[in-house]
């Protein structure tokens, strides 16, 4: 998968680049209507495109999960989850661990982000938790270990933060020339009717043009963090659990969930395993989707016949009718498909309250809510943080017990 990293290497540069030039645009205008300067615009915009580089690569990832609601757990918090995310490290072969995080959040999502391999993270919404499977949910955490793997993740970073940077710079540039030319300012403005005119004129066109560009540049990124990157971190995900199925399977429930992420927005949306945004039956084959239709991601896992590389590839030719998958990554040795977690319906049902009973109890202790057991009938109660009296009666049984 070597061609892979490196090509997400130049689309790291080149997004930079491009965003770069957006922001200079932006700077030589706002110099030239307000400061009289062309330069001194250029020179404030390369301060924010550097500046804004620094945030991407170093801080990006905390905005970004600070953004979304993320909390760090550690293995004792979610045992289960832990355990996944670090057997799919083990069998991607990644270096380091990467950290765990949960979104207090019903819909079904996930998303990995980081500046490396080596500092990388990995966040699932609560919904998720609630809902997958053990198979399921080794199939999303490994489709995210693949974007880790394959550095994706510098690239959606750079994405995110960037485009942030643009939409809310063209939105306050524009804001300032739209009140400025209502109200009569500006500096080069005022030393004749004719001048005054064209000043305005050029005010006006400037801020529409402004207000124009952040929903293109969110577009445009949509478009450069492109579909080919989900096809092939399904392949990975295939390739690290051994089980296509198991990946299918989750992506077929994401499908049927009506859920949306609240947290998520239009510079992060890309991040996630499908758009956070989706409702059952909208349409998700645009030109500049985020994300690659997930019921043709469904019929290719499904078609596969074996684990490797070059069987997704098959399968994506039959259903696509085009190819996806880098020459390097064909090389590889023939990965038998494993068996299903063994387990009768009723253990399945067994295993979903115990999922469910699990994550609440992980969101509980997140906010701060003290746990206790009646100590007549043994029910579980849970007590807010803003409880302080010395003791509390039990909706069972009426028993007082102290806290």
């Amino acid at each position: 998968m070597w061609e892979q990293i490196r090509y997400n290497q130049i689309r790291s540069v080149m997004l930079i680049i491009i965003m770069g030039i957006v922001l200079l645009m932006i700077g030589y205008f706002i110099g030239l209507v307000f400061l009289d300067s062309p330069a001194a615009g250029l020179v404030i915009a390369l301060i924010v495109w550097g500046v804004m580089d620094l945030i991407a690569l170093f801080q990006g990832d905390s905005i970004i999960l600070s953004m979304s609601g993320a909390r760090k757990i550690g293995p004792s918090d979610h045992p289960r989850l832990y355990n996944v995310v670090e057997e799919m490290k083990i069998a991607s072969g990644l270096a380091k661990m990467p950290d765990v995080y949960i979104i207090d959040d019903p819909a079904l999502n996930a998303f990995a982000t980081g500046r490396s391999p080596d500092h990388a993270a990995v966040a699932v919404t609560s919904g998720l938790l609630d809902k997958l499977n053990r198979d399921e949910l080794q199939g999303v955490i490994a489709h995210e270990i693949g974007h880790i793997k394959n550095q994706d993740i510098r690239l959606m970073l750079l994405a995110s933060i960037l485009l942030g940077a643009i939409v809310i710079l063209s939105y306050y540039a524009s804001r300032v020339m739209f009140y400025s030319g209502m109200s009569g300012g500006g500096r080069r403005r005022g030393s004749s009717g004719g001048g005054g005119g064209m000043i305005m004129i050029v005010v006006i066109v400037v801020g529409v043009v402004l207000m124009i560009l952040a929903p293109i540049m969110a577009q445009l990124i949509y478009f450069a963090v492109s579909r080919r990157r989900e096809y092939l971190a399904d392949a990975s995900s295939a390739l690290y659990t051994r089980y296509p199925e198991g990946l299918a399977s989750a992506l077929e429930k994401l499908a049927n969930n009506n859920t949306q992420v609240k947290a998520a927005n239009k510079a992060t949306a890309p991040m996630y395993i499908s758009n956070p945004f989706y409702k059952k039956g909208m349409s998700v084959d645009d030109f500049f989707a985020s994300h690659p239709p997930l019921n043709d991601r469904i019929r290719i896992l499904r078609a596969m016949s074996g684990a490797s590389y070059a069987d997704y590839e098959k399968s994506y030719e039959q259903v696509k009718s085009s190819r996806v998958m880098p020459a390097s990554a064909l090389a590889g040795d023939a990965v038998e498909v494993r068996s299903a977690s063994a387990g009768s319906q009723a253990g399945e049902i067994q295993e979903q309250i115990a999922r469910s009973r699990e994550t609440s109890d992980l969101m509980w202790r997140m906010s701060n809510y003290k746990a206790l057991s009646c100590d007549n009938c043994g029910m579980h109660i849970k007590l807010p943080p803003s409880y302080k009296e010395p003791s509390v009666q039990c909706p069972r049984c009426g028993h007082i017990n102290r806290v």
